[in-house]
């Protein structure tokens, strides 16, 4: 009979399992974006397996494992009970995050404490803080796709802040304390007493996409929201369909916001109108997030993700879709590793991170959970995309750009629509397989697309020229929306 509890190892969350006679060749937990291995003990009588609740992605810090469920896989070997259940162990409150174990499967979830992680205790949370009178701090509160990593333009814009300005407080909102966040910043977790507080005590708060929860906002306090790309897709209002709910949803949210972020004079348009966000300030500084590309060659993050330089990398990264949870299955990137002799990056939108898995194969690595895009972006020879926005960052490399899009006509016609003809401005190829993908990636010249290519950059990412960080941290100091000192 196995036996199970939980423990702590050097102040760190673990799991051991633990049996009689000769212990099993190998041990692990897997979910769908971590996986953590056994460290196995003893010989003979009695064997332990203790699982370290913590896992290290590219080359970054051991953090707790993402929110999620983990099943209990058991190499046997000699072993003689390792598959026996073993006993259920209830939720518990352990270091960085909470568990519950029973029949093989590990449930975690993010460090809130059970009092207010209940409707009610939320509830009252948020009658506390959300209209609340409390000074207002010399503190940004940054969130980057609901909390679900540290990147895109708030990362960027931290970066920058802490820089020239290391005395303001900067806290993160962040979904579990899986998500790494950048030195000297303070991770708070989303409903936690701490998140609604730095949410209602910072003076500014930098968001990339729309604001949860209740928010009120207090005298004194500016939101400046970044967005997360230039669009291709409709947006907002301007989504197919009339649905009276989802406007007045749309407009309540525009006006949350003091200042919206644009990446070029395109974008400030089609934003400020899909989000009828009117006579407040649009500023027109291109993307923080992209002034690393003026300087990274990609060595970095390739060598953190175990590719060699010499090596052909392509990185597939599709935009969501509002009929599918995970991400679209439209290509096998083990097969295009292989017709490529290629390692190829898949990046899944943000929203497919939760709901997703990781890919798997040969010279395949899922980066979906890596936090800065733009490095991305830098170690790949190639971008496949199709209506993603990524397609307008990734051509401030000049690097080729294809666009796999097997379901146009669908998400054209009747999902999203578009703001532009793509097949008339698509700075690449344009492929319907991925026999023709492959086929392209051997035969076909990007260079035959250079005068288009220019076009695009003209248009959509003139501003880029690796000093947006600079520009919009300088005009939060100036007006005086936090202070330097």
């Amino acid at each position: 009979m196995t036996d199970a509890r939980f423990l702590l190892e050097d102040g760190h969350a673990a799991l051991e399992i633990s049996g009689s006679g000769p212990r099993p060749a190998a041990v692990s937990l897997r979910g769908p974006r971590a996986r953590v291995e056994a460290r196995l003990h003893g010989r003979g009588r009695t064997w332990r397996a203790v699982l370290p609740l913590r896992a290290a992605r590219w080359g970054g810090p051991q953090l707790p494992l993402p929110t999620g469920e983990y099943r209990l896989h058991i190499d046997e070997g000699d072993a003689t009970d390792a598959l026996a259940p073993a006993a259920a162990l209830p939720l518990t409150q352990l270091p960085g995050l909470r568990a519950a174990w029973a029949e093989g499967l590990l449930r975690v979830g993010p460090p809130v404490d059970p009092a207010y992680d209940s409707g009610e205790g939320q509830a009252a949370l948020e009658r506390r803080y959300a209209t609340s009178r409390q000074p207002l701090e010399n503190a940004v509160f940054f969130e980057s796709f609901y909390g679900r990593t540290a990147g895109c333009n708030p990362l960027a814009i931290d970066r920058e802040l802490a820089r020239v300005a290391p005395t303001v407080t900067r806290y993160w909102s962040v979904v579990d304390l899986s998500v790494a966040v950048p030195d000297g910043a303070v991770a708070v977790v989303e409903g936690s007493p701490e998140w609604w507080r730095a949410r209602a005590a910072a003076r500014l708060l930098v968001v990339n996409d729309w604001l949860r929860r209740r928010f009120v906002r207090k005298p004194g306090q500016t939101v400046l929201q970044t967005w997360h790309g230039t669009p291709l897709k409709r947006l907002a209002l301007h989504r197919p369909g009339f649905d009276p709910r989802r406007m007045l949803a749309v407009i309540r949210e525009g006006r949350r916001w003091n200042i919206l972020l644009a990446q070029s004079p395109y974008a400030a348009r089609v934003l400020s109108r899909a989000y009828a966000f009117r006579r407040r300030p649009v500023w027109v500084e291109g993307y923080p997030r992209n002034d690393s590309l003026q300087t990274d060659d990609g060595a970095t993050t390739r060598r953190n993700l175990g590719i060699a330089l010499d090596e052909r990398v392509l990185l597939y990264a599709p935009t969501w879709r509002d009929d599918r949870e995970a991400m679209v299955d439209f290509l096998d990137p083990a097969a295009l590793a292989a017709a490529a002799d290629a390692v190829v990056l898949v990046r899944g939108h943000t929203r497919t991170l939760q709901p997703g898995e990781d890919a798997r194969g040969p010279r395949v690595i899922d980066v979906t959970g890596f936090p800065d895009t733009a490095r991305l972006l830098a170690a790949a020879d190639a971008l496949i995309t199709d209506y993603s926005s990524v397609m307008f960052d990734f051509s401030i490399t000049g690097k080729p750009i294809y666009f796999l899009v097997p379901d146009l006509e669908h998400y054209r016609g009747e999902l999203r629509g578009f703001y532009f003809d793509l097949l008339d401005a698509a700075p690449g190829l344009v492929v319907r397989t991925q026999d023709e993908l492959e086929r392209a990636l051997d035969d076909v010249d990007p260079e035959i697309f250079r005068e288009r290519y220019e076009r695009f950059q003209r248009v959509f990412v003139a501003r880029e020229d690796g000093r947006a960080g600079e520009r919009v941290v300088a005009r939060i100091l100036d007006q005086g929306i936090v202070d330097r000192e």
